[in-house]
């Protein structure tokens, strides 16, 4: 589990090594924050300049991922923002040692999720709004199935 202040030292730290010469006429410098995302681990915001990570998930995440989500976010800032998970942004994560792939497929913040939902199997299910429609269970089946049906109810 890593420590909240431990990470806002290695992003300022990589934030100054890696982006502070990014700077055009008038530009702001590029800033990091946490954020309160339960579903994904960080985001590089090229309005604000900023670099976010989920305080929900640092706080879950060893210290090896959330150093590894920094880099990806490091490299989204210098690759800039028509990168997207293109070959720039894969060249420029490569040099900076990021070994992750292009998205997070870790935990989730699933104990902050208000809806929990079960199939007729016993497979478990979180959502952090209110389920709209009718689910069904994609372990059990690839498409829509009557038969698993996921019963949500609130925390």
């Amino acid at each position: 589990m890593a420590e909240l202040a431990r990470v806002r030292i290695w992003a300022e730290a990589l934030i100054a090594m890696h982006l502070s010469d990014i700077k055009v006429r008038g530009d702001r410098p590029w800033t990091f924050a946490f954020d309160n995302a339960k579903r994904r681990a960080g985001l590089c915001n090229y309005t604000d300049r900023r670099i976010t990570v989920s305080r929900y998930l640092a706080s879950k995440f060893d210290d090896d991922e959330i150093h590894q989500v920094l880099l990806h976010e490091v490299a989204h800032a210098l690759a800039g923002p028509d990168a997207g998970h293109g070959p720039r942004w894969k060249s420029v994560a490569n040099e900076l040692g990021y070994v992750g792939g292009v998205t997070h497929h870790g935990e989730i913040a699933h104990e902050r999720a208000p809806w929990i939902g079960h199939c007729s199997a016993g497979h478990e299910h979180f959502r952090f709004r209110k389920p709209t429609r009718v689910h069904s269970c994609g372990k059990c089946a690839k498409r829509f199935s009557p038969q698993h049906v996921i019963e949500w109810r609130r925390r």
